[in-house]
């Protein structure tokens, strides 16, 4: 493989293992805020804020741990036959639902791209009592998404090198 092609992999994937490795504190983040909810609400007036932090909160994790599950290979995969395959077989399948994955995550990314500057364009805001702006949850819904996308080319260098016969070891980043 080019070494721009490893080059590229190797970043990426290192990329993606510390962001998904922060976005697990993410989790703390959340139970601080269920908490904060729960003790307000039994001592002290209900906090407008809690509920929709909680959701950003755990959009955040989701979107910004996506990409480290996808390189970990934790999500879920129907493999009654793809486990019996070769892996010359299992790469050339995975170069067709990977380049899906591609176009996928770039429509999403587009659209998101699209709705974020709107949403810095007119300073949009949540319609709950508290009102956030809506512009940073979309920026990190935005960033992971990318980092997906940019997993997605790795795992296709990665197929494409299985294919031509020097796979890629794998990296601890």
């Amino acid at each position: 493989m080019p070494p721009l092609a490893l080059g590229f992999v190797r970043v990426v994937e290192g990329v993606n293992r510390r962001i998904g490795r922060m976005a697990l504190y993410l989790l703390f983040v959340l139970a601080g805020v269920l908490a904060w909810s729960v003790i307000a609400k039994a001592f002290f007036r209900p906090a407008l804020w809690t509920q929709e932090m909680a959701q950003f909160t755990m959009i955040a994790y989701v979107v910004l741990g996506g990409a480290y599950s996808l390189m970990m290979g934790a999500h879920v995969r129907m493999d009654l036959l793809y486990s019996r395959w070769s892996a010359r077989t299992r790469a050339a399948v995975d170069c067709v639902t990977v380049f899906a994955l591609i176009v996928f995550l770039g429509v999403i990314l587009w659209g998101g791209i699209e709705s974020t500057i709107y949403a810095l364009e007119i300073g949009e805001r949540s319609r709950t009592v508290w009102r956030p702006y809506m512009a940073p949850i979309k920026i990190v819904i935005c960033l992971g998404t990318l980092l997906m996308l940019l997993q997605s080319l790795a795992f296709l260098i990665r197929d494409i090198a299985i294919l031509r016969g020097t796979p890629i070891p794998e990296g601890h980043g």
